[in-house]
């Protein structure tokens, strides 16, 4: 089964790209698609069947072949599969099936290709597929050698799919911007698998985990002087996923890989590839855990993210750029949460994240193809009434990614859309951990869940509220998509408004149930937090105050002992439901206030935001150009690499290289032959006396030279 899961996208890929021609581009789509639906659905009774304890350490592994032999690295391209992967699975093979079927309707009739002239759609089927298969190759690794093949597999098939409209300069521009971004974060990791296997002599995750604490106490040399080990190594693994995640300083690929088409946007850029670092992350807990200083670099840079990106989203335009900065913020949330230790906390922000911000991405795609391609929000407006299955999808991803939910209310779970559960436990969780990294965090997720609310809730006022604005032809002939595009749309609704709720307690419940889920220790192998039984208490989280410690015994795990490693002495799931009310409160009084603003700037009074843009026009700049942090890396990198690249080119190729050899060929290979010409004089004395002389020459060197 997990070799099915594993290898039909690829073959789908590979029949929809070379076998189009053979059996027709309809049976390639179908043929594409139907494997992914294949995948999604045994990747669903995995993780619904899943028992860790039925397996040593909490997982398993299925051999495919044998890989690379070299020296003492052994690797074998193994399945490896635990929770964490189960959890992937259904996150990666659930969104990736639906956008297969919603491109059928999105790229039906494409205005960017010529379709009397060429097939554009097998080869976009075929790299959605292949973008898939690279996802779970990376996620399914039970070694650093296969997981960077696969990080290196969904790099390339998001180069091919951002610039999948290569006649458009722009697009090709977004794609090589982020392949060449990523490769930065990609250096860093490939630097961190270098030091491991120096270190501890493979690459397999069951021996690096064992090796953790060793290494915890051990040094490594590097640029010339000594550093802890496991400390660089884990900082050099963050750059990674720096890269891969979008985080500051790497994020500027993200919002521009916006240029390829939707589908690709809420695939890759919201659901898959962007949570590919959140993962590696929690992949390697039993490593992170031993390494304090960067984890609390991962909440500053988790930090810095969410805010970052959310005040760039107040005040963009483009519907599609206003999600990716969404995600952008969401994924700092989850790296903050890694960071102060609930690795099942950033796990379950990703798996609720996935589908409302697909849902999104693919709702956003929806008011584009009903408007024609239109992707200004100031051009919308009053589209309630024509897209009405789009705005209700588009309507509960909003609620579920503001936080919308009934706070201080426990039902044996909170009640509340996804994002109300996941992102605050993420915040309980900052507050908990009581470091002052994470209480700078806590305050500024409080914010960022603020602007969240208000660019989210802004998208939907200037999307379907108020008059229409812009193009009268275009609202004129807006219309609602196709039921193959809508109809992802509901599914994924449904994991919107639930999953939060129904995922809550293996998640976040109790340290009891976390081990027990992810696999860590039997229920009997440590204290057990119970959770008393009743119909109603107060608590956003899990009814603080309340739960009471059993007969006392501890918990004792070891790195590598199930999908995640969370150390006897890290105490933050449990505190996170004693943090007091406010703090509990506080995250949804931030999304009224962000409601509250946006409906007094964009349907009582629409004529605010044109007004504070004008009077304060440096703050306004300077969001909307992103902090002006593309301007910097232009003057720092990009304009000095033009620079040098003329200077090479004009001074080096041009005047040195094609000028030497025109000079050699064109000015001094013409005067020898010219001076030779000369000695050439047609008279047998005149080279008779030349042999003479040559003669004379000769026998002075050797009487010179003393014969030698």
């Amino acid at each position: 089964m997990e070799k099915i899961i594993l290898f039909a996208p690829l073959v789908g890929a590979l029949i929809c790209g070379f076998g189009w021609r053979i059996i027709g581009e309809k049976a390639a789509q179908w043929t594409a698609t139907g494997f992914l639906f294949l995948a999604a659905f045994l990747s669903w009774i995995i993780f619904l069947t899943f028992d860790p304890f039925v397996h040593e350490g909490g997982a398993y592994t299925v051999p495919v072949l044998t890989w690379i032999e070299s020296g003492s690295l052994s690797t074998d391209w193994a399945i490896r599969m635990d929770r964490l992967t189960a959890i992937m699975l259904i996150v990666i093979t659930t969104v990736s099936a639906l956008v297969h079927l919603y491109s059928f309707g999105y790229m039906a009739h494409d205005d960017n290709f010529n379709e009397e002239a060429e097939s554009y759609r097998p080869r976009f089927f075929a790299y959605l597929s292949f973008f898939t298969f690279a996802m779970l190759m990376l996620v399914t690794a039970d070694n650093l050698v296969q997981l960077f093949f696969g990080w290196e597999g969904v790099g390339l098939a998001s180069y091919l799919l951002i610039g999948f409209y290569f006649r458009k300069p722009s697009a090709n521009a977004a794609a090589i911007k982020a392949f060449v971004v990523n490769r930065v974060g990609d250096f860093g990791l490939a630097l961190g698998i270098f030091a491991i296997f120096l270190k501890v002599d493979s690459i397999n995750f069951d021996d690096i985990f064992a090796m953790a604490p060793t290494l915890a106490e051990d040094e490594i040399s590097f640029l010339w002087t000594s550093w802890p080990a496991l400390e660089l190594i884990c900082f050099l693994l963050f750059i990674g996923a720096m890269g891969k995640s979008a985080q500051f300083i790497l994020h500027t690929w993200l919002p521009d890989a916006m240029e390829g088409p939707t589908p690709v946007s809420a695939l890759i850029h919201a659901a898959t590839m962007v949570t590919a670092g959140v993962f590696l992350v929690c992949r390697m807990s039993p490593l992170m855990e031993y390494a304090e200083w960067v984890q609390s670099m991962i909440v500053w840079v988790g930090l810095i993210t969410a805010f970052f990106a959310a005040t760039v989203g107040l005040v963009q335009n483009d519907i599609k750029r206003v999600i990716a900065y969404s995600t952008c913020s969401q994924l700092g949330y989850m790296f903050v949460a890694a960071g102060v230790g609930v690795y099942s906390v950033a796990m379950f922000h990703l798996l609720t994240h996935a589908f409302f911000k697909a849902m999104l991405f693919l709702g956003a795609g929806s008011v584009i193809h009903g408007m024609h391609h239109e992707q200004d929000m100031r051009n919308y407006g009053g589209l309630r009434t024509k897209l009405p299955y789009t705005f209700w999808a588009m309507m509960i991803g909003t609620l579920a990614i503001t936080g919308v939910g009934i706070p201080l209310l426990y039902i044996g779970f909170p009640v509340g859309f996804a994002g109300f559960v996941s992102k605050d436990a993420i915040i309980e969780s900052a507050f908990a951990a009581g470091t002052d990294a994470s209480l700078v965090a806590f305050w500024g997720l409080v914010l960022a869940a603020c602007f969240t609310s208000f660019y989210s809730w802004r998208l939907m006022f200037l999307t379907f509220y108020g008059e229409p604005r812009g193009d009268h032809h275009t609202h004129e002939h807006a219309h609602e998509s196709p039921m193959v595009m809508v109809a992802p749309l509901g599914v994924l609704a449904v994991g919107a408004i639930f999953a939060g709720m129904v995922w809550y307690k293996p998640f976040f419940g109790s340290q009891e149930s976390v081990d027990k889920f992810f696999g860590i220790a039997k229920p009997e192998e440590h204290a057990v937090y119970i959770d008393p039984v009743q119909p109603l208490m107060l608590g956003a989280a899990h009814a603080a105050g309340e739960e009471k410690k059993d007969d006392g015994h501890e918990r004792h795990t070891e790195p590598g002992q199930g999908a995640l490693y969370i150390a006897d002495d890290n105490h933050v799931l449990h505190d996170a439901h004693y943090v007091p009310k406010w703090v509990k409160l506080s995250p949804f009084i931030a999304m009224l206030l962000g409601f509250l603003t946006a409906y007094q700037f964009y349907i009582r009074r629409p004529d605010l935001p044109g007004r504070l843009a004008e009077s304060q026009p440096y703050l306004y700049n300077f969001l909307l150009n992103k902090w002006y942090v593309d301007e910097i890396y232009d003057f720092l990198f990009v304009n000095p690499a033009k620079w040098l690249g003329n200077f090479l080119w004009k001074k080096g190729d041009g005047a040195t290289i094609d000028g030497g050899l025109n000079g050699l060929a064109m000015g001094i290979v013409p005067f020898f032959t010219r001076l030779a010409g000369r000695a050439q004089s047609g008279y047998i004395f005149t080279y008779a006396f030349a042999m003479v002389l040559g003669i004379l020459v000769l026998v002075t060197w050797m009487t010179l030279a003393g014969g030698n």
